[in-house]
């Protein structure tokens, strides 16, 4: 049996959406316990040429509410990148969450073959709907929440593999 692209896409970000927000929250639980600003951690990174830790979050749920939008030809929600606090980059993953979940798999399902144009500072990409979405939309996506995960962990938030996969149903 074959899966279908929205089984594929949709159910995976939301899943580590959710569970970036589980993350953020143990890492206010963290810094109420260090006595410490969470916010501080906005600007954390892992090295100097690389972007902050609020726009990891903001890139990944970019990746997400665009690849979605992109495979179901829909106009994604745009967010204006102002975030300044952990509450306001929660706001943001909770409303890529409702978006990406609000979009019905007939939609998604069938764009394997679709053409997808790619925006780039260098020219638009264009990539078949499967090829967009298995090397382009879900890399770009883990690469962020990954990088955000490394971010907390750097700063001693505890976090596990458990975290990171979240329950396995």
């Amino acid at each position: 049996m074959s899966i279908s692209m929205h089984s594929a896409s949709a159910p995976v970000f939301v899943r580590m959406l959710k569970n970036l927000l589980t993350w953020l929250d143990k890492a206010e639980v963290h810094a109420q316990t260090k006595k410490f600003d969470v916010n501080v951690l906005l600007t954390a990174r892992l090295a100097p040429d690389m972007l902050p830790f609020s726009a990891q979050i903001q890139i990944a749920a970019d990746a997400a509410k665009f690849g979605v939008a992109r495979l179901a030809g829909v106009e994604a929600p745009k967010f204006d990148d102002k975030e300044a606090s952990i509450a306001e980059l929660k706001e943001r993953v909770r409303k890529t969450v409702e978006f990406v979940q609000s979009v019905p798999a007939a939609k998604i399902n069938g764009s394997e073959d679709k053409d997808i144009t790619v925006p780039r500072r260098d020219g638009s990409m264009v990539l078949k709907g499967e090829v967009f979405l298995k090397y382009f939309s879900l890399p770009n996506f883990f690469f962020h929440v990954t990088t955000t995960y490394a971010l907390l962990r750097h700063n001693g938030v505890e976090l596990g593999k458990v975290d990171y996969l979240g329950a396995l149903q």
